[in-house]
């Protein structure tokens, strides 16, 4: 997969709603006809919302939960009291303005052929769109979600009916009892990259996780090479990371200025919408989201 470089702000495309239903109270699951979005959005970009206009200056921002290129569309989960409200209300055939696609998505490496994709209801759509471009591609795909009740759980008719699916809720009404992260250990092994978004403390989590996998897992380690190192959200550093991450971002300016979603680098500030909003875990400073 090619995953390409930072975007820069693009005409808005007018998106024709083709169906629209509600998977969970809030939330809905919406099918745009948006050809040119959909011929070169990559897992893990976003949109913004131009049009219907949402209150105040900055620009509601919708991450691209899938796609299909044959049949020019796209598909977004917005939600009720949401930056992008104004969409859960529309009915199909309704139009809205979407500007994108917008920053750097997720790198997966033409190797791998077993991808993990971790999430909580807040990162879900974020790393969706990994799924879409796996099974296109004739990759093995397991999905872990977690939820805090049973009433929060994802359904399974959001994913393919390839993607093994398992849920963890922190009461333990569905799936395993507890943290999503409790169960990442049993598939490191088995995944040749792993794919996450969710709130800050799993992510670190995760990425505290992905640190020690390979002393778990017996790989050897080299030193540090002298040389050209790549720029801070370089495809090159993602694609090599076993753990990249999807960063949210509520909205944005669509100039990379007003450092409204700005990540705690290794190497100084991030511009999630630039830089990001996906990330090798390794390029960030993790303790300062705890």
């Amino acid at each position: 997969m090619t995953t390409t470089s930072a975007t820069k702000p693009s005409p808005g495309e007018e998106a024709r709603l083709l169906e629209s239903r509600e998977f969970l109270p809030g939330r809905r699951r919406q099918t745009w006809h948006a050809p040119r979005l959909a011929r070169s959005v990559q897992p893990g970009q976003f949109v913004h919302l131009l049009e219907p206009r949402a209150r105040g200056l900055l620009l509601p921002v919708l991450p691209v939960a899938g796609f299909d290129r044959v049949a020019g569309s796209i598909t977004l989960l917005p939600e009720a009291g949401g930056p992008a409200e104004r969409l859960v209300h529309l009915e199909p055939d309704a139009t809205a303005v979407l500007e994108g696609p917008l920053g750097r998505g997720f790198a997966i490496d033409p190797r791998s052929r077993y991808l993990l994709v971790v999430a909580d209801g807040v990162g879900f759509a974020h790393v969706r769109a990994v799924v879409d471009e796996a099974v296109a591609s004739g990759r093995q795909v397991t999905a872990l979600l977690g939820a805090p009740t049973v009433g929060e759980v994802f359904p399974s008719s959001l994913l393919p009916d390839q993607v093994e699916y398992v849920v963890a809720t922190a009461d333990g009404s569905l799936g395993h009892r507890g943290s999503v992260a409790d169960v990442v250990p049993e598939y490191e092994a088995w995944a040749d990259q792993c794919f996450a978004a969710a709130e800050p403390p799993l992510i670190a989590t995760l990425a505290t996780q992905a640190r020690g996998r390979d002393g778990r897992m017996g790989v050897a380690r080299l030193g540090r090479r002298r040389g050209r190192r790549p720029p801070p959200g370089a495809e090159e550093v993602r694609r090599k990371s076993w753990l990249q991450v999807a960063l949210p971002h509520a909205a944005g300016c669509a100039l990379a200025v007003c450092s409204g979603c700005v990540a705690d680098g290794l190497s100084g500030p991030l511009r999630v919408c630039r830089e990001g909003p996906a990330f090798a875990a390794a390029e960030l400073r993790w303790e300062s989201t705890r």
